[in-house]
């Protein structure tokens, strides 16, 4: 069976919603909440057009919050796949606010969703390749085979318990955080 290859503008997707009082918090600035959810749905979009079916998000990377939203915005969420592995996909996501009275428009953050092809039984499945077309998407391929391996480093870190470091060690390690040992 041979698997086919799609470009990354096949399934590029911008999504883009007004923010409503119903989102913000008590300072008035929209919840951090509504931004990842509306993040889960670009990300579910721009995989599922790669993929051509139901996929699910697996892991989410590199939420930073650089500058609040507020009511009254439009946010614009806009995403592509950046990388493929055999059944996951890499997708790059950059939201920007517009203020629609001055045109001004603020990148709030990016971030990268890790999503996976799901079969009819519920199954991994592989995914179509990736035709690169110019330096920033060869660029961004190569970033997500690292994100790819950074996150497969940290997953096994977090499995860790570091009994390989005597508690004595581990104190010597911390003499410089913001902790006090008291025993």
């Amino acid at each position: 069976m041979t698997v086919p290859f799609k470009t990354v503008s096949e399934s590029q997707t911008i999504l883009t919603e007004l923010m409503i009082p119903t989102y913000s918090n008590f300072g008035g600035k929209i919840h951090g909440g509504i931004l990842l959810s509306l993040m889960d749905k670009v990300a579910y979009v721009t995989a599922s057009k790669h993929y051509g079916g139901y996929c699910v998000t697996v892991a989410v990377d590199g939420v930073e919050f650089i500058n609040p939203v507020e009511v009254g915005q439009l946010v614009s969420l806009k995403s592509s796949i950046n990388y493929v592995g055999k059944s996951s996909m890499i997708v790059g996501i950059r939201v920007e606010a517009l203020y629609p009275k001055t045109g001004i428009i603020s990148h709030t953050n990016s971030s990268y969703f890790t999503m996976v092809a799901k079969n009819d039984a519920n199954e991994t499945d592989i995914v179509p390749g990736l035709i690169l077309e110019n330096e920033t998407e060869i660029r961004r391929f190569y970033e997500g085979l690292h994100l790819k391996i950074m996150s497969k480093q940290k997953r096994e870190m977090l499995k860790s318990d570091f009994s390989h470091l005597s508690v004595d060690e581990i104190k010597n390690l911390l003499l410089n955080e913001k902790c006090q040992v008291s025993f």
